[in-house]
């Protein structure tokens, strides 16, 4: 069996039903993966790397704090739209019951992803040096293939013709802007 079986094999959907309980699980979520993900890692690349980018700080910590801000802000409302109408959390095997086609997902298909690439990409800005502008770009990559390889998939084949509907409806990662929908 391949990897990419093995994490699709791992999504396994939510069978939480309350409310409170999938949105503590999506805030241990939260802790974990901004800890790692948008902490500790970050922080280790800026002390591996430290060479400054060419930027202004005053320039560079205005954008980190705006995509930080509009990051987590994402983040939150994603995770209401999965525990409300999705009935799951990020979490593979706390995966959402029903296809989330409303809020932010109806404008990209991955607005958790989106958004927390946000978070990782303010923090590069604010540390201000090339270790963590490598690892965001890293992580950007990492989640394109993430994406197309095992989540899409996996949705594809668990929601079926509603989920082929929404690929064909709704852009992966930037929204079309001006679109009524």
């Amino acid at each position: 069996m391949t990897i990419r079986n093995r994490l699709q094999r791992a999504i396994r959907p939510s069978t939480t039903r309350s409310s409170a309980a999938l949105w503590a699980k999506s805030l241990l979520n939260a802790v974990i993966f901004f800890g790692i993900f948008m902490l500790a890692l970050p922080r280790l690349a800026h002390w591996l790397l430290p060479t400054g980018l060419p930027l202004s700080p005053g320039l560079r910590t205005g954008i980190a704090g705006l995509l930080a801000i509009v990051g987590l802000t994402a983040w939150v409302a994603c995770l209401d739209a999965l525990s409300r109408q999705g009935r799951g959390t990020p979490f593979a095997a706390d995966a959402p019951k029903h296809l989330v086609t409303t809020g932010l997902f109806r404008r990209v298909r991955n607005p958790i992803m989106a958004a927390e690439l946000c978070v990782i990409w303010a923090a590069a800005l604010y540390l201000g040096s090339l270790g963590p502008a490598l690892y965001a770009v890293a992580m950007s990559v990492a989640a394109q293939s993430l994406v197309v390889h095992i989540e899409e998939p996996e949705l594809r084949e668990r929601f079926g013709p509603a989920y082929t509907e929404y690929c064909r409806d709704v852009p992966r990662w930037f929204p079309r802007l001006g679109r009524g929908t």
